[in-house]
């Protein structure tokens, strides 16, 4: 694995409150400074060593961690809305930052209390950013073989392969799922990348989301020593505990606030634009209802503006109610049941669906809006990642999954598949 990028070390809130009282300072000043620069880095396209280095250095992983008694960490809903707020600066690093936190959560859903917390508490002190999957071995043929788990020493040897959509060079730790070869149960392990027998393939020309450092990892031999085992997963995952069965639907919630703050951003960036030069858009014809006293008086973008911004909310309105009600999951911990679940999974499939239409409704009419000035604004890296983002699930899944719920009372698939 390459080397990532050393960075100063970052604040870590160790008093009660900490965590309230920096988040948004915090927030404010990453997204700041990956906005000054966001257009060369998502053209470039490289590794986000230096991104991941400053997320590290403004102490941003240690506070978007699960909260804990001492103060530590950061509750769901607070943690959204910095994913939302780094994601209209960058989506690359919020998807980064968001996998990081749902991920964050993986040894609650799959260790003990004990174990979770120490786990925690070296994340928090230490700076980890995860990576990885949660995704059952097998869940996704198209990546390759999976990973096995051989026994081997009161450990295991860990190989195999395993595509990631993030973190591949710059993760501290990975959460991976693979199959005990001497039992068949499924294990989830947290282990370090640097380890010997780890390499990493980097993705390169990706349509959009080009900094999230996505590529694969091929594992040939690595030792996974027994205290690095999460837990085992039941071999029918419909009989994994409903609170485990959050894994997914944190990380596609955490994923619809990135797409809510990549739209909100590419709409902040055209008005900004629109505001700098007003009736730039070219062959715009002269109209009789315009408002001369304005910096952009044309009713019809003034309309187009309205409509846009009116989506935005309204997908925010949804996405804020499958937060509540993941954040009231989280809370619940291992006392949460398969009611609250599916009420959970139809909300975040909502939240999904709405998103996703309108991210990529708002950022191609925003190009429309600007005349499709992807030179020198570079609005369409909003588009491009709004595209791959959205592009990773199925509305019809989803709008059908919720369909069934409301009309017959079925259940979401308690699954541990995303």
């Amino acid at each position: 694995m390459p080397k990532k990028s050393a960075a100063r070390p970052g604040p870590a809130p160790s008093a009660p409150g900490a965590g309230e009282a920096l988040r948004p300072r915090l927030t404010r000043e990453v997204a700041d400074d990956l906005a000054v620069d966001a257009l060369p880095r998502d053209r470039a396209g490289k590794p986000p060593f230096d991104e991941a280095a400053r997320l590290r250095e403004a102490g941003l992983p240690a506070l978007l961690t699960p909260p804990g008694p001492d103060g530590r960490g950061t509750d769901w809903r607070t943690a959204c809305a910095a994913l939302r707020e780094i994601a209209a600066a960058d989506s690359s690093i919020g998807e980064l930052l968001g996998r990081h936190y749902a991920l964050s959560w993986s040894p609650r859903f799959f260790a003990t209390p004990e174990r979770a917390d120490e786990l925690e508490r070296r994340a928090v002190a230490e700076r980890w950013l995860w990576g990885g999957s949660t995704d059952l071995p097998g869940a996704e043929p198209a990546t390759g073989p999976g990973l096995t788990l051989t026994p081997a020493g009161g450990g295991y040897l860990l190989d195999g392969h395993a595509a990631l959509a993030a973190g591949v060079q710059v993760s501290d730790r990975l959460v991976l799922g693979g199959v005990d070869t001497a039992t068949g149960d499924w294990l989830m392990v947290c282990l370090d990348p640097e380890r010997p027998g780890v390499s990493a393939d980097a993705a390169h020309d990706r349509l959009g989301q080009r900094l999230t450092g996505a590529g694969s990892l091929t594992f040939d031999g690595v030792p996974v020593p027994v205290d690095e085992v999460l837990g085992t997963v039941p071999r029918d995952e419909h009989a994994v505990s409903p609170f485990a069965t959050l894994a997914p639907l944190a990380l596609r919630l955490a994923l619809a606030h990135v797409t809510l703050g990549t739209a909100e951003g590419a709409l902040a960036e055209a008005r900004d634009a629109d505001r700098a030069a007003p009736g730039r858009r070219p062959g715009a014809p002269p109209d009789e209802g315009a408002c001369p006293d304005r910096a952009d008086g044309d009713p019809y973008l003034l309309l187009a503006y309205g409509e846009l911004v009116t989506a935005a909310h309204t997908a925010a309105v949804v996405v804020e109610s499958a937060t509540e009600a993941l954040a009231r999951g989280l809370a619940a911990g291992r006392g949460f049941g398969v009611e609250e679940r599916a009420d959970i999974a139809v909300r975040v499939a909502a939240a999904e669906a709405v998103t996703g239409r309108s991210a990529m409704r708002i950022t191609t009419r925003v190009l429309e809006l600007t005349g499709g000035a992807a030179d020198p604004l570079g609005l369409d890296r909003f588009w491009r990642n709004a595209r791959v983002l959205t592009a990773r699930t199925t509305p019809a899944h989803r709008l059908r999954d919720i369909g069934d719920h409301y009309l017959n009372g079925t259940h979401p698939p308690l699954t541990l598949r995303a």
